[in-house]
């Protein structure tokens, strides 16, 4: 289905091709009123995470459901729940490259208020040098975050490089037998233009057709994860921002266009967190292919 046109700010969903819409000039884009909103947020908020970043430093412990009873099922302990539906899952959030938990310090607010009350974020080393290695972490911490919670199952969160850790391992390690939904914001599902910028061995896995990329675009036999992508039309560093789209045939994934949103503003940006908030509790309306506006 053909998305139509939507509010300049808010996501709106369709899993066909990239929208189309009437030709505008770079120059017309960046002024508009959205992208020079979008600009300005994008810079107040980096001043403010440069200020949380040395807070972000320190592993986050799970704080698990205070309603939990220990042997429960999922299904039994969510009885005993303020909220049935945060007991049910745990969130996990992964930042992304050259960052730690302190970009998700809004979004874990606001998640907790939603009332998910298994919320935790997970700092990776900033030392990582290969894709598949740090999916190999992930994968034992969220065989962690299960034996603590006795949950089967867990959502994912990430932002830039965390969400194509996240779908590595999702697509490539058996991931979809833990995470129940991904939702990926400004990530790089198809490469990035400025990877060639910076010539490490991580960076240059980030360059469009690269032997990761090209792994990721291998045929799935199945994968039992609902993938959602959030991708920006205003993204500094997902160069072209359509790379932010996850279109491999396989995963069935949810693509959601967010007009003037800086790439490190994804995480506070109100409409995403609502579009998060409903995509882990699994409205049928986070799911459908038409496009839909989020105030």
């Amino acid at each position: 289905m053909r998305p139509t046109s939507v509010p300049v700010s808010d996501p709106a969903s369709h899993t066909s091709a990239a929208p189309e819409g009437a030709p505008r000039s770079a120059l017309r884009s960046l002024c508009s009123p959205a992208a020079l909103s979008g600009s300005l947020t994008e810079l107040a908020w980096v001043g403010a995470h440069v200020l949380l970043y040395p807070l972000g430093a320190r592993a986050e412990q799970l704080q698990t459901d205070p309603g939990s009873r220990p042997g429960q099922s999922p299904a039994v302990r969510a009885l005993f729940a303020a909220d049935p539906l945060a007991a049910r899952t745990p969130v996990l959030l992964v930042h992304g490259l050259i960052d730690n938990r302190s970009i998700f310090a809004v979004m874990r607010r606001s998640l907790r208020r939603r009332g998910f009350a298994s919320v935790c974020s997970w700092n990776y080393s900033p030392l990582l040098r290969d894709v598949s290695r740090a999916a190999e972490d992930l994968s034992a911490h969220v065989e962690r975050i299960c034996a603590q919670t006795g949950h089967d199952r867990v959502h994912v969160v990430g932002h830039s490089l965390g969400g194509l850790i996240a779908r590595y391992y999702v697509q490539r390690m058996g991931g979809d037998e833990r995470v129940d939904s991904l939702v990926t914001l400004g990530t790089p599902h198809g490469g990035s233009l400025l990877a060639h910028a910076l010539p490490t061995p991580l960076v240059r896995q980030l360059r469009p057709g690269s032997a990761v990329l090209r792994e990721l675009a291998e045929p799935v036999d199945r994968c039992a994860t609902r993938i959602t992508a959030v991708y920006s039309d205003l993204d500094q560093l997902v160069l072209p921002t359509s790379a932010g789209r996850c279109d491999h045939p396989d995963l069935g994934a949810r693509n959601v266009l967010v007009r003037g949103v800086g790439h490190m503003s994804l995480p506070i940006h109100r409409g995403i967190l609502d579009e998060v908030a409903l995509t882990l509790a699994g409205s049928p309306v986070a799911g459908h292919e038409a496009v839909r506006a989020v105030a």
